[in-house]
């Protein structure tokens, strides 16, 4: 099958692209920037399709960072916020509608080039805090998916019902190089080990019985 990988250079994305690489698909990546904070992830990104030799595309659509309001992601004034995703203040992570329009911008790129589906690396952890990662919106964007184009377009979301600690065991027996991947929404030199995607990502080396090789802050 030919798909279009959402690859953020997060650690999860770049588990799936390498996951449907080994699956036999022919697989191309979209990234985009919509103004975050992280914009470093991007990079990660580049370097993992260049070190797998897949076609890459980077879309700007950093314009549209103003429209989101209070996000600690796209707001310079709103403090990212350190803790457990499971505390309240971890809502201000939270970019309006991000991953509709990602998908969406995602899909339209794939059908340009031909494929049949997009995939993308939402899993169970996401659900408490992340609207867009829980099942109802995943299978709503599969309805209008269906229905966007002369043909339907399949999303693909295999970390759906998984934790980050099954996708750390599946990226380790797939090869990946977890040191150069990207998680930290505070975007600066080295992962600060205190927001709550650095939370997470300790937590899944950790009950996955793995060394954790990401370079912390705290």
């Amino acid at each position: 099958m030919k798909i279009t990988s959402v690859l953020s250079g997060g650690l999860d994305s770049t588990v799936l692209t390498y996951k449907l690489l080994a699956e036999g698909h022919s697989v191309r990546a979209v990234s985009i920037c919509y103004g975050q904070r992280h914009q470093r992830e991007l990079s990660y990104a580049a370097r993992t399709t260049r070190k797998l030799g897949i076609p890459w595309r980077m879309i700007d659509l950093s314009v549209l960072k103003d429209i989101f309001g209070k996000s600690s992601q796209t707001s310079n004034n709103v403090t990212v916020p350190h803790g457990h995703y499971e505390e309240e203040v971890m809502k201000l992570t939270v970019v309006p509608n991000r991953n509709m329009i990602l998908l969406a911008v995602a899909a339209g790129w794939a059908i340009g080039q031909g494929d049949e589906a997009i995939a993308y690396a939402a899993h169970a952890g996401d659900h408490a805090i992340y609207p867009d990662c829980r099942p109802v919106f995943v299978d709503a964007m599969v309805r209008a998916l269906q229905l966007c184009h002369y043909g339907p377009v399949i999303l693909l979301a295999p970390f759906l019902g998984i934790t980050k600690a099954d996708i750390v065991k599946l990226g380790d027996s797939l090869g990946v190089p977890f040191a150069e991947t990207w998680s930290c929404y505070e975007g600066g030199e080295r992962h600060c080990g205190q927001c709550g995607t650095c939370i997470e990502r300790k937590e899944a080396f950790v009950l996955a019985g793995m060394v954790d090789p990401t370079e912390y802050l705290a």
